[in-house]
């Protein structure tokens, strides 16, 4: 946690309301994003209780498994789910345009769009994951050996769910959000992270209801309940509460469970028209009270979205988003060529490839936000990797050789103080350049202080790129004394690590070339929770 973090929440409990802590929307919001809450079974890890989805508030689709030990009802819901999703996701995969070659890349086709899916918060997100593990490989009717067929649909909601799953891991991405991680990055609470996760708390903080304050409706979302004895606003998914499993669920579940039971001894006989109908009547309460549970959340997500959508958006986010819809695309060609689903576990190559890709996405995240944010730039300030002042001189110099380039001297006043030594690289963001200007940390020195002024110093930088190829440097690169500038001590576009080797040039201590009959087995045995 930073120390501005730390401000903020000390700000936040002394006002009894969350603070800003964005300027901007750092995340891209789709004009129709798909909001999923689930629910999750209590103590049967990955078998679906419910869950509401849709793209518009009034009409939800509910989903609900009435005995989520049954696995029939749970392909039931499985299939419900691919009924919803995929039609969505078959609009964005048409909708294309075209990308012009690059020197590294040929004329190339690409979605204008993609689907994006919203959850209450991180937890839900996780389980998004486990049920595409749990789906992707389940064996479909066409499949005549198949013990427990699934609907036709089923694996391939599944491997699009393991893909919104895995590309959310991404920083910056904007597939698959949680609600609570995106509020939490635009505005800080009085209260912990663990907190944050509760959605109705987190909402508490941001827009207090009238005549509360952030910690009174946070405290009323947490613990509130009716005269019933259900809380008023339940967990935001994927766990329900266990007053409401105990005291309602359990046993709406055992009269449906007798209902069920009831028709199956009837069947053929004069009773089954009214066992038929008890069981809809259970099944109708079950349906009832899930719905009860998956409403509040619904609607705090969807009051998530309106907050979110009143800050500007990001400069950087649309090319976040373009990533992410190469993304889209690429799993949506890997469908369309046959190829099979996800593997459980990656192999080393492709398990080091993601994490280098990660790690250069979040440093590229930092970088960008810090550029787009003067809050987020605030803190890179005050942790010593950016300084921000005036400039108060500037000299001319070449550099030496037969073709002398420009290497200005620029001196800045600041009262930041940064952590690098002479030497060490600095960056400059220029007006419409396609590229950060660098240049190269000279000295850094106290500056005589005048009694009652903070102290200050003075910074010089010698410019090194960004002027253009002649002795002159092109106009705006150089500043002039009087301009405001902000220099990094971080890259503004970080780049990967070296090319990583080939799954065949794979050495032995990570698994060996794949087909060798001496190669281990892979560790990661079919588990119960891969078929649900």
């Amino acid at each position: 946690m930073s120390l501005l973090t730390t401000l903020a929440r000390a700000e936040a409990v002394a006002g009894g309301r969350a603070v800003a802590a964005a300027t901007v929307r750092h995340r891209y919001l789709g004009a129709e994003p798909v909001v999923f809450v689930p629910l999750t079974t209590a103590g049967e890890a990955g078998a679906p209780l419910g869950a509401m989805i849709g793209t518009r508030r009034e009409e939800p689709e509910l989903l609900v498994v009435p005995q989520p030990l049954d696995r029939d009802l749970r392909f039931a819901f499985f299939a419900g789910l691919a009924r919803v999703l995929l039609p969505l996701l078959a609009e964005y995969e048409d909708r294309t345009e075209t990308e012009p070659a690059t020197r590294n890349r040929e004329e190339s086709e690409v979605c204008a769009d993609a689907l994006q899916i919203v959850v209450p918060n991180s937890a839900s997100a996780d389980y998004v994951r486990l049920l595409g593990r749990s789906t992707r490989f389940l064996r479909t009717v066409e499949d005549p050996d198949a013990p427990h067929p699934v609907p036709v649909p089923v694996p391939l909601v599944g491997r699009w769910l393991t893909h919104y799953a895995e590309r959310a891991r991404t920083p910056g991405s904007a597939l698959l959000l949680a609600m609570t991680d995106l509020l939490t990055r635009h505005w800080t609470t009085g209260q912990s992270a663990m907190e944050d996760q509760h959605l109705g708390a987190l909402l508490g903080w941001i827009d207090p209801p009238p005549g509360l304050d952030g910690p009174g409706a946070a405290a009323r979302a947490e613990t509130g309940r009716g005269p019933d004895g259900l809380l008023l606003s339940p967990p935001a998914g994927p766990a329900t509460d266990p007053v409401f499993d105990n005291r309602v669920l359990a046993p709406a579940m055992s009269r449906y469970d007798r209902a069920r039971d009831a028709l199956r001894a009837a069947e053929e006989t004069p009773g089954a028209a009214r066992a038929r109908a008890e069981l809809a009547a259970a099944t109708a309460e079950v349906t009832e009270l899930v719905a009860g549970q998956l409403r509040p959340a619904w609607d705090d997500v969807w009051h998530g979205l309106d907050l979110l959508r009143e800050l500007p958006e990001a400069a950087h986010v649309a090319e976040r988003w373009k990533r992410d819809r190469w993304s889209f695309t690429g799993h949506r060609d890997r469908l369309r060529a046959g190829e099979p689903p996800q593997p459980r576990r990656d192999d080393a190559v492709t398990a080091a490839q993601k994490l280098a890709g990660r790690e250069t996405a979040q440093a590229r995240l930092l970088a960008q936000e810090a550029l787009d944010d003067p809050l987020a730039m605030a803190a890179r300030r005050l942790a010593g990797e950016a300084f921000a002042g005036e400039v108060v001189a500037v000299e001319m110099a070449w550099s030496e050789g037969r073709r002398p380039m420009p290497r200005p001297l620029v001196t800045v006043v600041t009262g930041d103080l940064p952590q690098a030594e002479p030497g060490a690289k600095a960056y400059r963001a220029l007006p419409e350049a396609r590229s950060a200007q660098s240049a190269e940390l000279v000295a850094l020195e106290e500056r005589e202080q005048e009694p009652g002024r903070p102290a200050d110093r003075l910074v010089t930088v010698r410019l090194t790129g960004g002027m253009g190829s002649g002795r002159t440097p092109k106009e705006g690169s150089v500043p002039a004394p009087g301009d405001q500038v902000i220099f990094t001590l971080f890259e503004h576009e970080p780049r990967g690590g070296p090319a990583l080797p080939e799954a065949e040039d794979t050495p032995w201590t990570h698994g060996g070339p794949p087909g060798r009959a001496d190669a281990p087995q892979p560790p990661d045995p079919v588990t119960a929770e891969d078929f649900l």
